[in-house]
């Protein structure tokens, strides 16, 4: 006679759990789909309305005024070849939502890491969650943005923060726990209190281990939005997936060339600034 372990009914919980949320408030979520999904019509539409070259020439100020002449060079050069290759539209909705996605991703994450940082306990019980983010498959994000926001950019946008948090949560953590200590009890020998040590000593000498928690944000957000084409995202992921369906490895390459230049663009302004901060701070 053959014994079988009865598997554990995790399944069916999983199941049973979204299916309540979603009978319970899927009707305010889809409300605040709706509105977001708007807005970020808008946005779109009035990037849209500007002439490409005077998008390209504002980026480019931005970069070097973020990073140096070095990066906006890079950033006008590749906009530029992004503009010939005739993805501008796709680039400027990839753009509209890795931006959005990191804002929250970062809004959410740093508080929490400096929470996991000050708080043992609260520590203990946030880590392990990240690690099952940061392991846990990209797709799987995908499933249960759908019956929470429909398909559309918000329900991209609510997966990429999911995905792209962990880091700027994490980092930020191990930041404010590398300050030296003799820094933190010469703080506390001069009265300072808790706000005053967190502010004035702990966040910036933790600002360029931050700022690189945030560069890895911004690199999984942008990694997550070509997926989340898969959901109704527009962007450059579309092109990619556009170009699998149609059998046109061409296009689809040329997309993935636009990926990388917005890539490459992101990560050398974050990097950039976070040895700006390093240099304040170590000055």
């Amino acid at each position: 006679m053959e014994f079988t372990i009865p598997a554990l009914p995790l399944e069916n919980f999983i199941d049973t759990s979204i299916n309540f949320l979603t009978d319970n408030f899927a009707f305010i979520t889809k409300a605040v789909s709706d509105v977001l999904e708007i807005g970020i019509d808008l946005l779109q539409d009035g990037l849209a309305f500007l002439p490409p070259w005077v998008i390209i020439i504002a980026l480019t100020l931005v970069a070097w005024r973020l990073a140096d002449r070095k990066v906006a060079i890079i950033t006008a050069i590749g906009f530029l070849l992004i503009w010939n290759l005739r993805l501008w539209d796709a680039t400027i909705d990839t753009l509209i939502l890795v931006l959005i996605s990191t804002a929250v991703a970062v809004t959410i994450g740093i508080p929490l890491g400096i929470g996991a940082a000050l708080s043992p306990r609260f520590n203990r019980v946030i880590m392990p969650l990240l690690d099952l983010m940061q392991t846990m498959p990209a797709f799987v994000y995908l499933i249960p943005a759908i019956p929470f926001f429909g398909l559309g950019p918000v329900s991209a946008i609510f997966s990429t923060v999911i995905f792209a948090m962990p880091p700027a949560i994490r980092l930020t953590c191990f930041g404010i726990q590398q300050v030296p200590a003799d820094l933190v009890e010469a703080a506390d020998a001069f009265g300072s209190s808790p706000k005053q040590k967190l502010f004035k000593l702990q966040l910036p000498l933790a600002m360029p281990t931050i700022m690189t928690g945030i560069n890895q944000t911004i690199m999984l957000s942008l990694s997550m939005v070509v997926i989340a084409t898969m959901i109704g995202a527009k962007g450059l992921g579309g092109e990619v997936w556009k170009a699998i369906q149609r059998l046109q490895p061409g296009k689809g390459f040329v997309a993935g060339i636009g990926v990388v230049i917005v890539a490459m663009i992101l990560d050398r302004i974050s990097q950039k600034m976070g040895n700006k901060n390093y240099t304040a701070n170590g000055s």
